[in-house]
């Protein structure tokens, strides 16, 4: 069964027990607005009890897995605002509690929140020319959607510092060696290796559910406390001087100039 909404851009698909929740709007490189993560939350909640579903493969249409927010559409005043920062920590959260293994098919570019999306899944595999970049420190905010304990829970706090301040780009090759994915595949080979990432028949279903929430447990511990120290910094920063220059800045078409403080 498959069902699509263009209105959120997100598509579904139940096959052979594996359920495929695919982010369809290529256009924008696949940003997401609240209803697009709202979607992907509903996706997964309504089939966290269902027992065809044996796994799930969460990824995107076209030659990005996720651009982060889409500041055209789900801003007010081109600002993000609590309730896009809600939608993102109910999605998260939705993926780190599904009862069945949720591998990430990076397919492009994971920016911004998609960095939440793909990290807060069981299994990661990229493609060679995907890469990770989590830069709100360029635009005088910080990581949201649980990411400061996603990625520092994956590759420590230095590395995880060093992505977060310096808004470092990491290609999927160092995304892997860090420790912050499970695979590379090249473009001809990820779509095979993607079913293998989800198996959805080789196992027990209740071994992967128990497997999962132990290391989940062992290892996210901060994950929610991370949600509300997140959105309670992002909203004092969404307010500061810095962002309102980066804001201006833009509508303007010149360079931020920011405070030394």
């Amino acid at each position: 069964m498959t069902s699509h909404s263009s209105t959120s851009g997100v598509v579904t698909a139940l096959d052979a027990g594996l359920l495929r929740v695919t982010l369809d709007r290529p256009a924008r490189m696949n940003a997401v607005r609240i209803e697009t993560l709202d979607a992907i939350t509903d996706a997964l909640e309504s089939r966290a009890g269902d027992s065809a579903v044996r796994a799930t493969v969460l990824t995107g249409v076209g030659g990005a897995f996720c651009s982060g927010a889409d500041l055209s559409t789900s801003t007010t005043n081109d600002r993000p605002t609590a309730a896009t920062i809600d939608a993102a920590n109910r999605t998260v959260a939705a993926i780190h509690a599904f009862p069945r293994p949720v591998a990430g098919a990076v397919n492009g570019p994971a920016a911004g929140v998609g960095v939440s999306l793909a990290l807060a899944c069981d299994l990661t595999v990229a493609t060679k020319s995907s890469y990770f970049l989590v830069a709100f420190t360029k635009v005088g905010l910080m990581p949201d959607g649980g990411t400061t304990a996603l990625v520092a829970a994956s590759i420590g706090r230095a590395r995880a510092m060093k992505m977060a301040l310096l808004a470092e780009r990491l290609p999927a090759r160092e995304a892997l060696t860090a420790g912050l994915i499970a695979d590379v595949y090249s473009d001809d080979e990820f779509a095979s290796a993607v079913e293998n990432h989800a198996p959805a028949h080789e196992r027990p279903g209740d071994a992967f559910r128990w497997t999962k929430d132990a290391v989940n447990d062992a290892t996210l511990t901060e994950l929610d406390n991370a949600f509300a120290r997140e959105r309670n910094g992002q909203l004092e920063l969404l307010d500061s001087p810095d962002f309102e220059e980066v804001v201006t800045a833009f509508r303007k078409k010149r360079p931020a100039a920011f405070r030394r403080t």
